[in-house]
C-alpha cells in the first residue's frame, strides 16, 4: 500500500526547512523533503564565502519573524549550524540526492515523480527551490574551452588572479570585496550607480575602492568576450580591451520555468508563479516558499516566515477526521 504524506516539500533551503519544521510543530504527522543535492542549504554552501555576514533584515527590509524558528544576524557558519539542528528533527523524512521531475494531481492527492523514477504521494505540496540554482547568464557568447574560468560564484577562485566581477547587486559587491585581498579585482556594472545594494555592503565596497583594492567601473557594458593566450579577453563599451584570468557573473537567478510547468504551477506573463496571501498557487494544496515566491531574493527571514504562513494555512484547512 502506498504511503501518503501530509506534506511534501521540494527543496531543502531555508524556505523548505522552515516549512517542514513549522508543519511538524503544528501537528502534521507525515512530512517529506526532497533535495537534489547531497545536503540542505546548498545555495548557502555554494554561494556564501566562509564567514560571510548573514543579516536577518536583508536589503534594508526589516522582517518580524512570525514562526517558531529563532533566527538572528550571524555568519554563514552559524546559519548552517541552525539549519543542521532543525533538519535533525527525527519526524522529518529527508530525501537527499533525489530530484523531483514533476507533479500531477490525481483526485485529492498529488503524485510526485523523481528523476530516479520513484513515485511519492502527498496531500499538500510546497515548492521551495530558489532561483540561484539557475543563474542568469549574459546574452553574448562565451568561450566554451575556457568555461572553467567563467563562474557564477567565487568557490573556484584562486589567489593572485586578475578577476572581473560583473553585476550590480549585493552578490556582485560581496564577491568583489571577499576576493579583493588575494586577487586583482575589477567590478563592472552597466549602470551609473548602485540602487539595490545593502548600505553596509556599499560602505565596504567604497572602502576597498579608496584603498585601490577594487577597480570600480560603472556605466560600462561588455560587448563580447573572446579567448586569447588562454585568458579571457573582454571588449568593453568604452572601447577598452582587457584580459582576465577569470570572470564571475553575479546577474541574479531566474525561475526554473520548465520544472514549475511540470508541477502544474500557474505562471504570469513574466513566468513568475502566481500566489495569494497564503503563498498558495491556483490549485488547492499547492504552495511556494522562499526566493521563488517573493521579490526579495536571498532573504532568509522572509523564507522562514513563508514556512510558518504555509504550515498554518494547511493546518487550519486540514479536513476533519
Amino acid at each position: 500500500m502506498k504511503k501518503i504524506y501530509d506534506l511534501a516539500i521540494i527543496g531543502a533551503g531555508p524556505g523548505g526547512i522552515a516549512t517542514s519544521v513549522e508543519a511538524i510543530l503544528l501537528g502534521l504527522k507525515e512530512v517529506i523533503v526532497f533535495e537534489k543535492s547531497n545536503n540542505h542549504s546548498d545555495t548557502i554552501r555554494k554561494y556564501f564565502k566562509d564567514n560571510k555576514r548573514v543579516d536577518k533584515d536583508w536589503k534594508g527590509i526589516k522582517v518580524e519573524l512570525k514562526g517558531n524558528i529563532h533566527f538572528t544576524d550571524g555568519t554563514k557558519e552559524s546559519t548552517l549550524d541552525l539549519f543542521d539542528t532543525l533538519v535533525a528533527n527525527k519526524d522529518i523524512e529527508a530525501c537527499f540526492n533525489e530530484e523531483v521531475y514533476g507533479i500531477t494531481k490525481q483526485n485529492n492527492l498529488f503524485e510526485i515523480k523523481t528523476i530516479k523514477e520513484n513515485e511519492y504521494y502527498a496531500k499538500n505540496i510546497v515548492i521551495s527551490i530558489g532561483t540561484m540554482g539557475k543563474p542568469n547568464k549574459p546574452s553574448y557568447k562565451l568561450p566554451v574551452n575556457l568555461k572553467d574560468k567563467i563562474n557564477f560564484n567565487i568557490s573556484e577562485c584562486k589567489n593572485n588572479e586578475e578577476i572581473l566581477v560583473v553585476g550590480g547587486g549585493d552578490s556582485a559587491v560581496e564577491f568583489a570585496y571577499y576576493i579583493a585581498k588575494q586577487n586583482r579585482v575589477t567590478l563592472a556594472y552597466r549602470k551609473e550607480s548602485f540602487s539595490r545594494v545593502n548600505p553596509i555592503n556599499l560602505h565596504q565596497l567604497f572602502d576597498f575602492v579608496e584603498k585601490d583594492l577594487i577597480n570600480l567601473q560603472l556605466n560600462l557594458d561588455i560587448q563580447k568576450v573572446e579567448e586569447k593566450n588562454n585568458k579571457l579577453e573582454v571588449y568593453f563599451s568604452n572601447k577598452q580591451i582587457k584580459q582576465f584570468d577569470r570572470i564571475i557573473y553575479a546577474l541574479g537567478g531566474s525561475n526554473p520555468t520548465d520544472l514549475l510547468q511540470r508541477c502544474g504551477i500557474l505562471l504570469d506573463s513574466e513566468n513568475k508563479p502566481l500566489i495569494d496571501k497564503n503563498l498558495r498557487n491556483h490549485q488547492e494544496g499547492v504552495y511556494l516558499a522562499g526566493d521563488i515566491a517573493g521579490n526579495v531574493g536571498g532573504s532568509i527571514a522572509l523564507a522562514l516566515n513563508h514556512g510558518y504562513i504555509i504550515s498554518s494555512h494547511i493546518q487550519k484547512h486540514k479536513p476533519a477526521k
